[in-house]
């Protein structure tokens, strides 16, 4: 089996502001003090299923040379440069055009870079169930998460019968819900978050643009004439941006009746907010969960701390609070607050 993996990390993450911004973003960033970036780590979790050399990292043009210093192993040529953000439909294509250009039959998965998954076994395992169906099938698989809790910050995957692990049809794609129709898709127990990690063949991506997203397909055929020419970024910075502004969501998986999903309990996370970042941080006797390199903590509980600098830092008195420190920039905000954050980073 011929597998390539593709990286969408071409984010900003706002909701981690100040730690994270568009300079540099979260999936560049050793955000939980573990020692690597989330991009690092979604390339460790894919290492059993995929060699080196075949993945594939998308990403804004300022941000190659750091996707170069991370991951110095994957080919400089698997660094793809969007001149501009169009969204995920146009980010995905993008990446297998240039695979099948390759080899027209692989099978590909396409992943965030900036998720977390504590499960790594049970990735693995899911992973390759989905890719030996791909390889025989003329379908999608998407991957579905068992929700631990009725969350209104994600989409959900909607499965046409509740059978964990295995692949079955999927009904519909749902989006972000209010918390009574969260509850409601718990309940109902063939509900699953979606982590936006699809599975298929070049083949079968490739026919799914041409029915649904034909202006994205063709935009991407004029480009490929010139793939592995000395003129390939010239042409990628002229035409990409003429690309339909839309995620994959809308462009193929809401429309497409060849969709299918895999569930498991991944242990996963987008940590899209400081209150997720915190909840997988390791954490003091009083439940301060914190990143930094002499941070010191007196009379303060239930704190989210993350400070980037080599100075001592002392916080005292504080409960329940993010404290979020990088170069000239400082937050201070109650994590019941946080939501607040996008329109302070914005200002």
């Amino acid at each position: 089996m011929d597998t390539h993996v593709v990286i969408m990390a071409g984010g900003i993450g706002s909701r981690l502001w100040p730690v994270s911004t568009p300079s540099v973003p979260k999936q560049f960033i050793d955000i939980l003090g573990v020692g690597r970036t989330l991009l690092q780590m979604t390339v460790e979790r894919f290492i059993p299923v995929c060699k080196m050399e075949n993945f594939w990292v998308v990403t804004s043009e300022k941000y190659v040379d750091m996707v170069h210093d991370q991951l110095p192993d994957i080919p400089e040529e698997h660094i793809l440069a969007e001149p501009e953000a169009r969204n995920t439909a146009p980010c995905i294509a993008y990446a297998c055009w240039k695979i099948s250009s390759v080899n027209p039959e692989s099978n590909i998965v396409v992943t965030p870079a900036d998720a977390l998954v504590l499960n790594t076994s049970k990735f693995t395992e899911v992973m390759k169930r989905a890719l030996s169906y791909t390889e025989s099938h003329d379908s999608i698989v998407t991957v579905g998460i068992v929700p631990s809790r009725p969350e209104t910050g994600y989409g959900y995957i909607c499965a046409s019968e509740i059978s964990e692990e295995n692949i079955v049809k999927v009904s519909s794609f749902k989006e972000k819900p209010d918390l009574p129709t969260a509850k409601y898709y718990i309940g109902e127990g063939c509900y699953f978050w979606n982590a936006g990690i699809f599975v298929w063949n070049a083949c079968t991506i490739s026919s799914q643009f041409r029915r649904f997203a034909p202006q994205i397909a063709s935009v991407m055929d004029e480009m490929s004439v010139y793939f592995g020419t000395e003129t390939e970024q010239e042409a990628v910075r002229k035409l990409f941006p003429s690309c339909e502004k839309i995620s994959i969501d809308y462009a193929i998986m809401e429309k497409s009746d060849d969709i299918y999903v895999i569930s498991a309990d991944l242990g996963w996370s987008d940590l899209g907010s400081w209150g997720s970042v915190g909840s997988y941080m390791h954490k003091d006797s009083e439940g301060n969960a914190i990143v930094g390199r002499d941070v010191r903590m007196f009379g303060s509980k239930n704190c989210i701390v993350h400070d980037d600098s080599d100075e001592m830092v002392v916080i005292d008195g504080l409960d329940g609070y993010i404290v979020a420190h990088k170069g000239n920039r400082l937050l201070i905000c109650r994590i019941s607050e946080e939501q607040k954050i996008k329109d302070y980073s914005a200002k």
